[in-house]
């Protein structure tokens, strides 16, 4: 496909990786029609990207592909779901195999490929953590995480971060913390937020706080080990404690190890750790939410808690677990498990032979074509790119990530920080487009391109996307 002629796209003046992969030559209604059938039959809550939608065609590895055949680079990865390349062969293979012996078969029976892939799953995980419960979608995952956490400590109330996102189920809506994910309906109670400890917008914060390549461009007097910030954050969050909730204590606190939905936003070093001990001390849980944080995404480790020395009760798991099957889990430990047999629990699609497969084949690819180690070395790279970028361009404040968890926020000018008007946000997204590059967006003001990739992206593209984004950002006016 690298010698193809782009038919669409105008002003590809910066060329992607070469690319040998031809697709399959689209033969399906037009794009007109298919926006007819959407308005007509789909949920009209369902909105797609750019001014005029894209429409996807085929994938290969990190590449999408158009209805006319089209090539684009995808650093989005299907909202961070895409976690070892669209298509890979041994996921098709293997599922393709296992639909010829057992299509479905409830977790009522016993199937091998459901206790082969809880052995695996839980060996990637502390010791503790070894019970797991297969379920459909992250939402469906923090649900259930709620439930345990009330069951096992008998509270009710849970905490989570203001800028979170941890589902869109009615249970889950009400940990989630971003107005645009908000229903105005009563929402279920026993749910409280606090200050969400941002280094870059937030009230404390500074050039050490964060472990990452990259740290903000404001001031900071913390000394190694010691990050004032998330003392006075975690301080904060001891002050929550002490006001607001009884004293027979909490029920659990939700936390992504990096914020996703909400920009990429990373805490200060000690905060999850201080906040964790907080927690314990209250009576409940601690709940890592590794939707997108998890399965090597961050480089360093294969979890995203693990970059901050805590060891959850629970760890909810998904999008990148199937690499776009839909499948998901809960970790958690032997003793909070049992709180889970007082009534009957059943989910009819959970670990079915597929999606249990389909998990062995992800871990096997990662681990054999060490996509933990190429999220670390690509992604520091891309984000030392990136950070040369912020340094040169007047509409960068912020570069944050680890891995190829990464999130860059434009502002209107670096002293204010206020965020780019959505109008020159959708100039710079178009012209990516055009480009052929395709990021995500997020943050509350909608201002942080959302930089999530497969992992197999290699240096060069990674080199694209700076150029694609630099020359996107003098596009402004």
């Amino acid at each position: 496909m690298g010698t193809r002629t782009f038919t669409t796209i105008r002003n590809n003046l910066i060329k992607p990786a070469k690319c040998d992969f031809i697709p399959k030559k689209y033969q399906g209604p037009v794009l007109s029609e298919l926006e007819q059938m959407r308005k007509s039959y789909l949920s009209p809550a369902l909105t797609t990207y750019y001014s005029k939608p894209l429409a996807i065609h085929q994938g290969f590895k990190q590449w999408l592909f158009d209805l006319q055949g089209n090539r684009y680079l995808d650093m989005f990865g299907g909202i961070c779901t895409i976690s070892v390349g669209h298509c890979h062969p041994r996921i098709t293979e293997a599922v393709k195999e296992q639909m010829g012996t057992l299509g479905h078969c409830s977790n009522v029976y016993v199937h091998a490929k459901i206790h082969e892939y809880a052995e695996k799953l839980a060996g990637t995980l502390p010791h503790e953590l070894k019970v797991i419960y297969l379920v459909n979608s992250g939402s469906e995952a923090n649900d259930l995480a709620i439930l345990l956490a009330r069951c096992h400590t008998g509270n009710h109330e849970i905490i989570s971060l203001k800028n979170c996102y941890h589902g869109m189920t009615y249970q889950t809506m009400a940990v989630t913390c971003n107005s645009h994910y908000k229903y105005p309906v009563l929402p279920n109670p026993g749910f409280s937020k606090t200050m969400n400890p941002d280094v870059y917008r937030g009230i404390w914060g500074g050039n050490k706080c964060r472990d990452s390549p990259v740290q903000t461009e404001r001031s900071c007097s913390c000394s190694f080990g010691d990050c004032q910030a998330g003392n006075q954050y975690i301080d904060q969050f001891n002050e929550d404690l002490k006001f607001e909730f009884s004293k027979s204590g909490i029920a659990a606190f939700f936390a992504e190890s990096i914020q996703g939905v909400g920009g990429a936003v990373q805490f200060p070093k000690n905060y999850l750790k201080g906040v964790y001990n907080l927690v314990k001390l209250a009576g409940g849980v601690f709940v890592s939410d590794e939707v997108q944080t998890g399965f090597g995404r961050t480089g360093e480790h294969f979890w995203g808690f693990e970059s901050h020395d805590i060891q959850p009760d629970i760890v909810t798991m998904a999008k990148g677990i199937g690499n776009g099957f839909p499948l998901a889990a809960v970790a958690t430990t032997k003793e909070i498990a049992e709180s889970l047999t007082r009534a009957g629990h059943f989910n009819t699609f959970g670990g079915n032979p597929v999606s249990s497969t389909v998990g062995i084949t992800v871990l096997e690819i990662i681990e054999e074509e060490k996509l933990q180690q190429n999220a670390k070395e690509v992604g520091t790279h891309l984000l030392l790119g990136l950070e040369k970028l912020r340094n040169e361009n007047a509409f960068v404040g912020d570069v944050r990530g680890k891995g190829l968890m990464i999130g860059v926020e434009l502002v209107e000018d670096k002293c204010s920080k206020q965020p780019l008007k959505a109008q020159k946000f959708m100039q710079v997204w178009e012209s990516c487009l055009r480009q052929a590059l395709i990021m995500g967006k997020g943050g509350l003001y909608g201002n942080v391109l959302r930089i999530k990739p497969p992992m197999c992206i290699t240096k060069e593209d990674a080199d694209f996307t700076v150029d694609v984004l630099g020359e996107a950002l003098k596009t402004i006016s």
